[in-house]
């Protein structure tokens, strides 16, 4: 077995394409090894910014022989028809076997095709892959008609230890790289993957950018801890630098302590967006400190001591700039703010970001009461909350909005609920993020995403699929989140309703779509919470909107169905449930459960008949209370009794009263059921 190592060499890819670059390397190549025939025995595809590598173990080094039997038409049959069969064979008459069959004389093909060489495979691989790579985007240059994500230098392949032989556009595949552009420029060949990875650490390149991460995250806590400091983690900016270096080399550098003054986000914003530095604290106070962690991709004599200086000079410009901005953003009161949000479009369809607050304030006051908030106070935060999208700090770094909203309220004098409801109403952002607590939080926060679902529903731009371009099904995941880890008590299609009329419209199919909507995320955020998705459905289908009680119920309904009383009543529930169905159709009526005490002859159906009547009035009760393993216990409780009847009582007597009394005892067996869950939906 043989070891393919191939490396694609270019000036530097943008490291944000770099990982998904190197899986659809490897994707790509598997793909076509399949497509070939070829198995092997393990791919792995590296990157780093100046080169995308794959090997690839196991490989044969020719494809295995090819026996194919192809049937054909008779050997009598016209002409043209044995004509077009030898056409799709590539044979002769005289190469097709005749055979005998129950239909007479048949042709048969037998094609035989000798297995090619590995190499040769790969050689029509890598040019095909490498003209039609999916980047993002690409770029053309000189003369050549190659498109790349940027100019494309050289192309190492090697198969069993020789270079395969081919060009892409002039450029020949060779078994030389090089290694880092600065500390080791210059050529070297390699033998093999092993040999490969070894030089390139030796040329200052760490080739896997696993390991550029590990490196880079302990070198800037081991500077952190030895200025008494503590680094401030950021895996997504983690991920973006070791993109950035291929020799990684951590450096401490200082800013001016002023500079605090500004909000700890403006001046981490500003350090990780503009110069992807790591911000550190003091452990103790947990503050911002004045220095940072910046990557090099050097190693210097001076042990990085102008670079350092460099990197301080270029930030002291880019903070002066943040404080010129949070200097002016005071001046302004967020009420001047919102004339402006006049001029922002929400959305082509949905008006303006003026029109979102005022709808949201309305319904932030509408909403509450029913989250225990102070109506004043929630109107007011709406009102606020979208104020500092025109400010000069966030207009300079847009993930501080609400945050910088913060601020300003605590500056302008706002009470501490309204500035915290300003901060938090964009969240939680996904599912690891913190969900609000604070009564006024919640009520804009739910504002503000239920205002978003019902517009666009309202305008039919819902999710299609795995397409969700403005985060819908995120922000239904944050209702949930907020009414379950809140215990809030919300009727969904009153507020949904109350919402449309926001909008103008007013629609029952429009709040039954959403509520269908929010039903299918609930499922998938109980799923998580190991509720099943059945179960949810069946309660659900009651039309419960109020979705902390349908939790509730699919809970209790879960631990019923998962007990053998449970698990026997919903077969029995299936049992007599068809049958009411199949002896309806037959009839040609409904059967509506009204039973004859008097025409109960056996033992068991008048048991099942008292027992009924008991179960009914527990579970209505039990309702009323909302005792939802209550409910589920009493409904358990028929087993026994519809067990016996169907053991002993012949549904379908030759007595015709008999029959619709039995019948109707069934349809009362199954209606006491359906008042708990629609057991019609439960699976297994």
């Amino acid at each position: 077995m043989a070891e393919l190592l191939l490396e694609l060499f270019s000036e530097e890819i943008p490291a944000r394409m770099q990982a998904q670059a190197a899986e659809d390397l490897k994707r790509l190549f598997i793909e076509r090894l399949k497509s070939a025939g070829l198995a092997f025995d393990n791919a792995q595809s590296f990157a780093t910014p100046r080169r995308l590598a794959l090997v690839v173990d196991g490989l044969p080094v020719a494809q295995p022989d090819v026996r194919e039997e192809r049937k054909g038409p008779r050997a009598d049959a016209p002409a043209q028809a044995i004509e077009g069969f030898l056409r799709s064979t590539g044979l002769t008459r005289d190469q097709l076997e005749e055979r005998q069959t129950d239909k007479g004389a048949v042709l048969f093909a037998v094609i035989e095709r000798k297995g090619r060489a590995v190499a040769e495979v790969i050689a029509e691989i890598v040019p095909e892959i490498v003209r039609s790579f999916p980047w993002p985007k690409s770029q053309r240059w000189g003369a050549g008609s190659l498109r790349w994500v940027r100019p494309l230098k050289s192309i190492l392949c090697l198969f069993d230890g020789k270079v395969v032989p081919f060009a892409v556009d002039g450029i020949a595949s060779t078994d030389t790289t090089r290694g880092h552009r600065f500390l080791s420029p210059e050529p070297f060949a390699v033998t093999g993957f092993a040999d490969y990875r070894a030089k390139l650490r030796d040329a200052r390149v760490i080739l896997d950018a696993a390991e550029r991460r590990e490196m880079i995250a302990a070198d800037a806590a081991r500077l952190a801890a030895e200025a008494g400091l503590e680094l401030i983690e950021d895996k997504g900016l983690l991920a973006e630098v070791a993109g950035l270096v291929e020799w990684p080399v951590a450096l401490i550098g200082a800013f001016d302590p002023a500079f605090l003054e500004v909000p700890a986000e403006v001046l981490t914003a500003t350090m990780r967006a503009n110069q992807k530095y790591f911000s550190l604290r003091d452990a103790a106070t947990g503050k911002l400190a004045p220095r940072f962690i910046v990557i090099a991709n050097m190693e210097t004599a001076d042990k990085g001591a102008q670079i350092v200086a460099g990197n301080e000079r270029v930030l002291r410009a880019r903070l002066s700039d943040a404080k010129f901005f949070w200097d002016q953003d005071l001046q302004t009161r967020l009420e001047d703010h919102l004339p402006a949000l006049d001029g922002v479009v929400f959305h082509a369809k949905l008006g303006s970001m003026g029109d979102k607050v005022r709808r949201i304030e309305a319904l932030a006051r509408e909403l509450a009461p029913m989250v225990g908030a102070d109506p004043d106070l929630a109107a007011r935060a709406a009102r606020l909350a979208k104020a500092d999208l025109v400010s000069g700090v966030v207009g300079e770094f847009p993930e501080v909005q609400g945050v910088m909203g913060r601020y300003y309220a605590l500056a302008q004098g706002e009470k501490g609920e309204v500035a915290q409801a300003i901060a938090e109403h964009y969240s939680p952002k996904g599912p690891d993020d913190l969900c609000p607590t604070a009564p006024v939080s919640v009520a804009v926060a739910l504002a503000d995403k239920i205002d978003t679902l019902v517009g666009f529903f309202s305008v039919n731009e819902k999710p299609t699929g795995s397409k969700d371009p403005f985060a819908l099904r995120r922000a239904a995941l944050g209702i949930l989140r907020m009414i379950n880890e809140n215990a809030l008590r919300l009727p969904l299609a009153a507020i949904f309703s109350g919402a449309a009329m926001g909008y103008g419209v007013s629609s029952a199919d429009l709040v039954g779509e959403l509520t269908d909507f929010i039903a299918d995320r609930l499922k998938v955020y109980l799923r998580d919470l190991g509720i099943r998705h059945d179960l949810v459905s069946a309660v659900f289908a009651l039309g419960e909107d109020d979705m902390l009680r349908l939790r509730n119920r699919a809970e209790a309904l879960q631990k019923m169905v998962e007990t053998d009383d449970g698990a026997n009543l919903l077969a029995a529930y299936r049992r007599g449930s068809n049958i009411v169905r199949i002896e309806e159709q037959k009839d040609n009526r409904a059967y509506d459960g009204l039973v004859d005490p008097s025409l109960l002859e056996k033992p068991e159906e008048k048991t099942l008949h008292d027992r009924l009547k008991a179960v009914q009035d527990a579970v209505t009760q039990a309702l009323a209370r909302e005792d939802w393993i209550a409910a589920m216990s009493a409904v358990a409780s028929l087993r026994a009794a519809i067990d016996a009847f169907f053991d002993k009582v012949t549904v379908n007597d030759a007595d015709a009263k008999l029959r619709e009394n039995r019948l109707n005892l069934l349809a009362t067996f199954r209606a006491t059921l359906s008042s708990v869950a629609d057991f019609s939906r439960i699976e297994g």
